[in-house]
């Protein structure tokens, strides 16, 4: 079993001062054979949070916090196939009315690519890509 972090979760880790090594204790008590891989798009989002720090010392916070994310956890590319498959979700969602950010819709398909469920606090979103499991972190 795989769980996609969304990077809602690793943000929210950072904001409360709690080190990516126990975010990872946590959720492996909780999912003991899960792997917990990000999507290549989660890494986007994180390093835009980095470029948009308000002062130096919290650019140089959120850079030691994502080097040590990206030490840790592995990341999972945005391949042709993704992006087929995340046209046809998009375009079926917006026929009935739903738009989705579509940051959250490539990391959610990211997560419905490999059968895993996507780990987030941002549920109404990644709520509307069908199919995709969806577990509030």
């Amino acid at each position: 079993m795989g769980l996609v972090l969304d990077s809602s979760v690793l943000i929210g880790a950072e904001r409360e001062k709690r080190p990516v090594s126990q975010v990872l204790a946590s959720l492996a008590a909780e999912y003991s054979e899960a792997e917990f891989p990000l999507s290549c798009i989660s890494v986007m989002e994180l390093e835009h949070g980095w470029h948009r720090a308000n002062t130096p010392e919290a650019a140089a916070k959120r850079r030691r916090y994502l080097d040590e994310v990206l030490a840790i956890l592995p990341v999972e590319p945005f391949t042709r196939e993704m992006a087929v498959l995340a046209a046809r979700i998009d375009s079926d969602m917006k026929k009935v009315g739903l738009v989705i950010a579509t940051a959250d819709l490539l990391i959610g398909i990211t997560a419905l690519h490999y059968d895993y469920a996507i780990g987030t606090s941002n549920v109404r979103h990644f709520k509307m890509i069908p199919g995709l499991k969806v577990l509030p972190l």
